[in-house]
């Protein structure tokens, strides 16, 4: 299957992300596809987060940065003229699992080769002296698999710092400091003083290897489609926020090799009326799925269990047993 390389011509943020899901959704199924894109100042947010809680609002405001949420799941990342974005869209191997490690390990193996010793750890981060600079996630749909990375080859830490909220069970300190102390720039590492420019090309190459770079420029008839997919979805405040709703019950646990996972329960005689499920989790398939399969259920680890008995929990949420997740709701 051939790959075709493609460059993003805008650094909207709205529009890239609409961008991605075209190729994903529109274009030729019989390629993959290799895309590099630049944002402007933006906060993106995986599928499943509550957005209030991953970003300061002050922040945002007064840097005019936008909020916009994507399709694949994972935690909130801060894209700026810095950072380098990187997409991998082809068929999927195994469409019942994610593995991000497949397409983290050739950026890895680039940087070590420009003389960053970058290494991939953890669930979806790529990491130089145990400091962060790349997080990945994935997207997985009717035999396709979209990943998408982040690498900050320059980006201003300080707004990283500044506009992400860190959740008090991820790191002790809820301080900015604590954010910029666990990332990194990849610009300071290299051997030669690349610009973005440079590197990107470096970046192509690498990926293509000996295969042949085709290219595919956008058409004005691709961008009227993909300005409609942004009109209709990333351009939304109910996409990229969300309403809000209030729980009675809310529940909160890390699991190592899932994430964060935070159920909020109504409830109504020891029985759930309703759940919905927010976090930094992967998973391949909807967890409002998981949600009417738990609506009637009583809050029992005994009815749990035979609600759930015909039920593959990390189709929901990749790393976690069943029993680790019957915890989380009792």
């Amino acid at each position: 299957m051939s790959m075709v390389y493609l460059k993003s011509p805008s650094t909207d943020p709205a529009f890239n992300l609409a961008l991605e899901q075209f190729v994903f959704d529109k274009m030729d199924r019989s390629k993959e596809y290799f895309m590099l894109w630049q944002n402007n100042n933006a906060v993106i947010v995986g599928k499943n987060q509550n957005t209030f809680g991953e970003v300061n609002p002050k922040v945002v405001d007064e840097k005019g940065i936008e909020v916009i949420r994507r399709l694949s799941g994972g935690g909130a990342v801060y894209h700026d003229l810095g950072n380098l974005n990187f997409t991998f869209i082809m068929d999927a191997k195994d469409a019942s699992d994610l593995d991000i490690k497949l397409f983290c390990q050739p950026v890895a193996s680039l940087l070590q080769k420009l003389g960053a010793d970058a290494q991939v750890n953890g669930r979806n981060d790529i990491t130089i002296d145990g400091k962060k600079f790349s997080g990945n996630s994935q997207y997985l749909k009717e035999g396709r698999i979209m990943h998408h990375g982040t690498l900050m080859f320059n980006s201003d830490l300080d707004v990283v710092a500044a506009v992400l909220n860190v959740a008090g069970d991820k790191f002790q300190s809820k301080a900015a400091k604590s954010v910029k102390s666990r990332v990194t720039n990849v610009k300071p590492y290299l051997k030669e003083d690349l610009t973005m420019e440079e590197f990107q090309k470096q970046l192509v190459q690498y990926v293509f290897g000996e295969m042949p770079i085709e290219t595919y420029e956008l058409t004005p008839k691709d961008i009227e489609e993909i300005e409609k997919i942004k009109a209709e979805r990333y351009a939304l405040w109910d996409w990229n926020y969300g309403r809000s709703p209030e729980y009675t019950v809310q529940k909160e646990r890390r699991i190592d090799g899932c994430g964060k996972i935070e159920a909020h329960m109504n409830t109504k005689d020891g029985k759930i009326v309703e759940v919905k499920f927010f976090g930094d989790f992967f998973g391949v398939s909807d967890h409002e799925e998981l949600s009417k399969v738990l609506e009637g259920c009583e809050i029992k680890r005994e009815a749990l269990k035979k609600a759930l008995e015909n039920t593959e929990i990390e189709k929901y949420f990749h790393g976690i047993s069943m029993e680790q997740f019957i915890e989380i709701l009792i």
